[in-house]
């Protein structure tokens, strides 16, 4: 975020975790992250990490330890919430925990989303509904189901 020219992530950089995440997907993830190839010098980052099922935990962590092998200068970023951070992954990845808050002013994250997120040329696309032709957007209620 440097600068406005470098891009968002890509969908193979980033998996978000859930309960209902599978070995497969994890797996998969690990291995695009660890095994060495032209792809660049992508960042990967687990999302809610924290959520996943015990034993996909397990496996992933089977998995990255006989993989990281491979590769020494591979770049994985984990996020967890920090309410669960005696989950499995938050804990077996302890020793290379950090503590993070943003760095960046919330007004400058915002400049930087709304660049990459912008469409150039407003369309019948569904970027005509968001607020300066934003091709995503938040919708929230304090009250539930309220048809959002």
């Amino acid at each position: 975020m440097n600068s406005p020219r470098q891009p968002l992530p890509t969908f193979d950089e980033v998996l978000l975790c859930t309960p209902q995440t599978t070995a497969e997907q994890v797996g998969l993830f690990l291995r695009r992250c660890l095994i060495p190839c032209s792809g660049g010098e992508k960042i990967y980052t687990m999302l809610y990490a924290d959520e996943l099922s015990y034993d996909v935990s397990c496996r992933a962590e089977e998995l990255f330890q006989h993989l990281q092998h491979y590769n020494s200068t591979y770049r994985l970023v984990i996020l967890c919430n920090c309410e669960r951070e005696h989950s499995y992954i938050p804990s077996v990845f302890s020793q290379y925990k950090v503590h993070m808050i943003p760095q960046r002013p919330l007004a400058e994250i915002q400049r930087y989303l709304q660049h990459h997120y912008r469409v150039a040329q407003p369309s019948s696309a569904a970027a005509s509904v968001f607020k300066d032709n934003m091709c995503v957007g938040i919708v929230s209620s304090k009250r539930a189901g309220m048809g959002k």
